[in-house]
């Protein structure tokens, strides 16, 4: 079984619904408290063992400031962890472009000329992190490196899904399951027409096939629905498989709300943040009332 070296990370669209930050700054930059959601999604990929990271983004989006070492600043705040301020040390940068916005398997397709056999994907404004305290050292989120390895187990294309809410169903992809295999898949269901409640949660690692394969499954038949052709085609074949996350919080930067209920709930999780935050909210809701 190849090794998943390379991670594409899609972060080409613009973000609309997070204008007017978005308008000046790309949502993926944007920090969950003080860490900028990339460098959460930096630090998961290393964990996974990736060795090359491929940034997918627009012309009108600059990461430069993220990819590149702090390091000599740390010396300012030593009581932080070093790594949040050399994220991308270890790993070979590329950063590409996606010239129109054509959906996810367009965007990802920019990067597969230089990706070598397998690949991680990591949808840049989804972030999942694993349910525990943290404290003010970095714990990367491990679910890459549990799909990694549940890839190396199937052998074929891997979902990382999440059970969500019957009023949620219609704002994802979801799908049924066999076993691990994926059995039947639905873009954006009506609750009634949902087969499940598990939920595509922008986690994916796609096999050497997938470049030839896009040349069939193409942005021009399928438009914005090409990368559910693309699994569908792995689905028909018996041979694409879910890992469904447990333990795991699902934060989205992809809107204010949600962005903010991210603030919250990860403060409460922080070791550093979580009592002085918890009793100051008391108090506020306590004024609400």
């Amino acid at each position: 079984m190849d090794v998943v070296r390379d991670a594409v990370v899609v972060a080409a669209g613009l973000g609309t619904r997070m204008f007017p930050t978005s308008a000046f700054l790309p949502k993926e930059t944007l920090p969950l408290v003080d860490v900028p959601l990339l460098t959460h999604l930096i630090l998961e990929a290393k964990e996974a063992g990736i060795e090359r990271l491929h940034i997918v983004t627009s012309r009108v989006k600059s990461f430069d400031d993220l990819l590149t070492s702090r390091s000599d600043r740390h010396a300012m705040r030593p009581e932080l962890d070093s790594t949040l301020f050399s994220a991308t040390n270890g790993l070979d940068i590329h950063v590409h472009y996606q010239e129109e916005p054509k959906g996810v398997a367009n965007a990802i397709e920019a990067a597969l000329h230089v990706v070598d056999g397998p690949f991680l994907v990591m949808l840049g404004d989804n972030l999942l992190m694993d349910v525990h305290a943290t404290t003010r050292s970095m714990i990367p989120s491990s679910v890459s490196k549990r799909l990694v390895d549940a890839y190396a187990q199937h052998g074929g294309a891997t979902v990382a899904l999440m059970e969500v809410g019957e009023d949620e169903v219609q704002h994802y992809g979801v799908v049924a399951l066999e076993g691990d295999r994926i059995t039947a898949m639905v873009e954006k269901p009506e609750p009634k027409d949902a087969p499940s409640r598990l939920a595509m949660c922008g986690r994916y690692v796609f096999p050497a096939t997938t470049q030839a394969l896009l040349q069939t499954y193409t942005y021009e038949q399928h438009g914005d629905l090409q990368s559910i052709a693309l699994q569908q085609h792995w689905m028909d074949e018996g041979a694409l498989y879910g890992m469904v996350l447990e333990d795991t919080q699902w934060y989205d930067s992809g809107a204010p709300l949600l962005w903010l209920q991210a603030q919250v709930d990860h403060a409460l999780r922080r070791s550093d943040y979580s009592e002085p935050f918890a009793d100051w909210l008391r108090q506020r809701l306590d004024a609400q009332r």
